[in-house]
């Protein structure tokens, strides 16, 4: 049987880069999959469908309380519960790399809004639902940012960090309910949409590359194991933890 028959997911940011791949994957071992993205997630879950699952779409802006409220009452009319909550929306590859000081304060609320208020809007309003079931699986997508400091991309690493704290204290509280939460922290990745900003190509892919154990790029396949292991039983009795998938880059 598949490893999430009958189980529910709702991904943040599916309809493209890596958030696709996840919904994908999330589908092709059995779970019935809502994309949630200010993109049209219309053909992935075309996608999906061609291969005989489950999903659909729907417009959100994590951001935006209301909209997350109106994302989360659809999912479940859809498709009567939630079980997995896949919190991949971020501000990242439009961002163009600059000093520390460059940043403007209106791009980095808007990193905060999108990359953190998102992703605790989003528990806020799912968690009731597994609260009620007493069971859940919450990934929170940070990044191997976090752990190494990545210069010139400040908002964004701030961010992530946060992810990694938002996980530790939300575990402690969630996991009296049967709900685990865990982080998975991906390295650069070359999805299609990180590839559409050169400039991050240019400062990052060389240099990430000769940091990491296995000389090579990472590819969005490479998140989608671990990814389905913390949305699966075999991760019932793992939370508040941060899985690293770089390659080995964070270890050097």
């Amino acid at each position: 049987m598949a490893k999430l028959a009958n189980k529910v997911a709702l991904v943040t940011g599916g309809a493209r880069g890596i958030g696709r791949h996840y919904a994908l994957a999330l589908a092709a071992e059995g779970a019935r999959v809502m994309i949630a993205d200010i993109a049209d997630g219309a053909p992935v879950v075309a996608e999906i469908a061609a291969k005989g699952g489950s999903a659909a779409s729907a417009t959100c802006d994590v951001s935006d309380e209301a909209q997350v409220k109106a994302l989360v009452a659809d999912t479940v009319t859809r498709f009567g519960r939630i079980d997995i909550l896949v919190n991949n929306a971020a501000l990242y590859a439009t961002l163009a790399p600059r000093n520390f000081n460059e940043w403007d304060v209106e791009v980095w609320d808007k990193v905060m809004a999108i990359n953190v208020r998102g992703p605790y809007l989003m528990v806020r309003h799912v968690s009731p639902h597994m609260i009620a079931q007493k069971s859940g699986k919450i990934v929170n997508i940070a990044s191997g940012t976090a752990y190494k400091g990545t210069p010139r991309m400040l908002p964004y690493v701030v961010s992530k960090g946060a992810m990694l704290a938002f996980t530790r204290s939300l575990s402690r509280e969630l996991g009296a309910h049967g709900i685990a939460v865990n982080t998975l922290s991906p390295g650069y990745i070359l999805s299609d949409t990180g590839l559409g900003n050169t400039q991050h190509v240019e400062e990052e892919r060389e240099k990430v590359r000769n940091t990491r154990a296995f000389k090579r790029d990472g590819y969005p396949e490479d998140l989608t194991g671990a990814l389905l292991f913390l949305c699966s039983a075999d991760s019932d009795f793992v939370t508040g933890q941060s899985l690293v998938v770089d390659g080995g880059s964070v270890n050097n």
